[in-house]
């Protein structure tokens, strides 16, 4: 994969390597259980919700920062994503992280790609069906770093929810030793949820942005208050949603398994919603 060694000691513990041959080398050195937070960097405090997890579970924590091609699609945000990589490698070492991998495409992918595709139905619903192929790329990466950093734990946010049960999905059909963690969405202060696209947002767009996490607080009052008829609370979802965003792409009520419910089921119903304020996408979701 990688064709150069490049090792950085940065700070008191945090390892930087660059290239596939020198995170090998300095994975091997790693004793005990391994906890592996893989990102696209401009970290915020969401991912350090995983790290802090992941530490407190494991021995050692392994993150990765790429900013993975595949997985956009024509047009998207793949030149402008935020990009912070000493920023990033700061944070890491001040969280305590022991290893953290850096590597670019060229080291991750070949011109002649073995490909692995997202499930013909799950895949291409919701997320799937407004970026057709983004989860391609997703399972695809995460795969390989899997098979690069060969964690015992791997953990992913909530908020993401779709890609966190296509690629659990991809880990019970492929054998794949690994557990994955499923972590609570961590949002500012005024519920907005982090992500880093969150700074594309002017102020005005970001005060309308948090319709989302508002139509879903609402949603979860009428569930508390016995409604349970999915197309009732998606049609209060609405009433809060479109007058704030630009372009409301869905609302929607699923079981674990992405399967539309008619009615909430406790325990088993995540309730999700996809936006665009101003030219930035936005997700959001709630799981009761």
């Amino acid at each position: 994969m990688g064709y150069f060694i490049e090792i950085e000691l940065k700070g008191a513990d945090v390892v930087v390597a660059k290239s596939y041959e020198a995170f090998v080398k300095e994975r091997e050195k790693l004793e005990g259980s391994v906890g592996f937070v893989p990102t696209m960097g401009a970290l915020h405090e969401g991912h350090l919700s995983l790290i802090r997890r992941a530490k407190a579970e494991n021995d050692r924590v392994v993150v990765s920062i790429f900013v993975n091609p595949t997985q956009f699609l024509e047009g998207e945000d793949l030149e402008k994503y935020p990009r912070r990589d000493e920023a990033d490698r700061k944070i890491c070492e001040l969280a305590g992280v022991d290893l953290l991998y850096m590597p670019t495409p060229d080291q991750i992918y070949n011109e002649d790609e073995l490909l692995i595709a997202a499930p013909k139905v799950r895949g291409y619903i919701l997320e799937g069906a407004k970026r057709p192929g983004h989860f391609d790329g997703v399972l695809q990466v995460v795969m390989k770093l899997f098979n690069i950093v060969r964690p015992d734990r791997a953990y992913f946010g909530k908020k993401d929810a779709q890609q966190l049960a296509l690629i659990a999905q991809m880990v019970r059909d492929y054998f794949m030793a690994v557990e994955i963690v499923p972590c609570e969405i961590v949002r500012d202060p005024d519920g907005l949820a982090l992500s880093s696209r969150n700074v594309y947002l002017s102020p005005e767009e970001r005060r309308r942005a948090l319709s989302l996490s508002r139509a879903l607080k609402r949603a979860g009052e009428l569930i508390r208050n016995g409604v349970t008829e999915a197309e009732e609370i998606k049609a209060a979802m609405r009433g809060i949603l479109e007058p704030e965003v630009d372009d409301l792409e869905y609302v929607a009520v699923v079981d674990r398994t992405f399967r539309p419910l008619e009615r909430v089921e406790e325990g088993e119903t995540i309730l999700l919603v996809a936006a665009r304020v101003g030219t930035t996408r936005l997700i959001d979701n709630l799981w009761v």
